[in-house]
């Protein structure tokens, strides 16, 4: 066992729903808050999937409260301070750095999605966390005084439920009254991760490997290809973001052959169909789920919570989807917490309006890149190279979610109060406070 410190108990009960790095954040913050935990998942065993994942500053500073988990990370993470930005013919358009102007912020974390995965989750089996694999949830259910899940037949009754079950969650019929199904954004992304072996070698590729656990990004019309050579270029990992209107009714994500990549980058640099003739085939097929912003993440009730990607699915340009999602969990962990046991209504009222805004303005950023990439004018580029620079927005890393919350959560109540005394008793849905 891990020894970590704990408030003293609270007397509120919250059941996560879901592993993911919402649902197991929430989990370690509630825990560390006081609160009693229980998490459900319905894989019947952990599934180390993925490729690479990244987690800037403002999620960094959660897993370093974490004790020992720094440690844990560091023999598998690495950090990412640069980029070379090329068009699809294979010409530089620009080198960003952004290691000087980002060190004060803190650390990030960058590395294999399901390694960084496995280590939370072995992490917060260690401090003494209730997680019950093989429980698929089927039902939501809440009354004024209490929230629950129905799992392999049985009701588990709460105070409190945290929906962090991805982007087909059930939670999400429960807050919005109706079922949502996920659609395409027009998007997918094929992914890949594998040993690098002697790829260094080749002349052609050798430049990859000069500055280990760097990114070279390729940049066309309507698609772009990064590669990394994490772990000090013994591993290789690329992403291809394109086109794509496929069904997602059954999966959103699958497999593919490279005969599907390839065909998406006819014309492109030589160096890219040599990566692709390095990559083991098949290769991850992951369509972008599209949602509009939802009005609201709680329930009627507001015993019941959307966290994570079952909120917000974010896009891969945004660089923010699991960092959102851990301040999530953190931010809703320091809500229970002061607001007790009584009023946990509150709580999750304080919550939202505390995240929508920030939320909302980071997702975007993923937006506007891919739309500043995949559009770009390049005669407006060559004149201006800089305009393809990846967004990398103080307001978003040098952010503090535990620290923003406590110094904001008394002032956001009486904002909300306020305005359910304006609208006579009508609460609202997202009243925010800027971040």
């Amino acid at each position: 066992m891990i020894d970590f410190p704990r408030l003293p108990d609270s007397g509120i009960k919250v059941i996560v729903v879901g592993i993911g790095f919402a649902g197991l954040t929430a989990a370690i913050e509630a825990y560390r808050k006081g609160h009693s935990v229980l998490v459900l998942e319905s894989f019947p065993t952990l599934k180390t999937l993925g490729d690479v994942i990244s987690f800037g500053p403002n999620s960094g500073r959660i897993f370093r409260r974490w004790p020992g988990m720094d440690e844990l990370l560091e023999p598998i993470c690495h950090e990412t301070n640069k980029i070379l930005i090329k068009n699809w013919k294979g010409e530089n358009i620009l080198r960003q750095s952004w290691a000087e102007k980002e060190r004060p912020y803190g650390k990030n974390y960058n590395g294999h999605r399901g390694a960084i995965h496995e280590t939370m989750y072995k992490y917060a089996l260690n401090i003494g966390i209730d997680i019950r694999l093989g429980h698929k949830v089927v039902d939501y259910f809440e009354t004024e005084t209490e929230a629950g899940v129905v799992a392999n037949g049985e009701r588990f009754v709460c105070d409190v439920v945290l929906a962090a079950d991805g982007v087909r969650s059930r939670g999400r019929t429960i807050v919005l009254g109706c079922e949502d199904k996920p659609k395409s954004s027009g998007y997918a992304v094929y992914r890949a991760w594998f040993p690098a072996g002697n790829m260094a070698q080749d002349p052609d590729l050798a430049f990859l490997f000069e500055e280990n656990d760097d990114l070279c990004t390729w940049i066309g019309p309507d698609v772009h290809f990064i590669c990394a050579t994490p772990i000090k270029g013994k591993e290789f990992s690329w992403v291809c973001t394109h086109k794509d209107d496929g069904d997602i009714e059954e999966s959103w994500q699958t497999h593919a052959p490279l005969s599907e990549a390839r065909k998406n980058l006819e014309g492109w640099d030589p160096v890219i169909h040599k990566i692709i003739d390095a990559t083991p085939d098949p290769v991850i097929d992951w369509k972008l789920v599209y949602r509009d912003p939802l009005p609201t993440w709680i329930s009627p009730k507001q015993r019941i919570a959307l966290i994570g990607d079952a909120a917000h699915p974010f896009l891969p340009t945004s660089i923010q989807g699991a960092s959102q999602a851990m301040e999530d969990g953190v931010t809703l962990a320091l809500c229970l917490r002061r607001s007790g046991k009584s009023n946990v209504q509150e709580a999750l009222r304080t919550f939202e309006a505390l995240r929508y805004d920030r939320v909302r303005g980071a997702q975007k950023t993923g937006e506007t890149t891919r739309d500043r990439w995949h559009k770009a004018d390049w005669d407006a580029v060559k004149k201006n190279p800089k305009s393809m620079e990846l967004q990398r927005e103080e307001w978003i890393l040098n952010f503090d979610a535990e620290e923003y919350a406590e110094k904001n959560y008394a002032a956001t109540v009486a904002a909300l109060e306020e305005k359910e005394a304006t609208r006579k008793g009508d609460l609202p849905k997202a009243v925010s406070i800027s971040a």
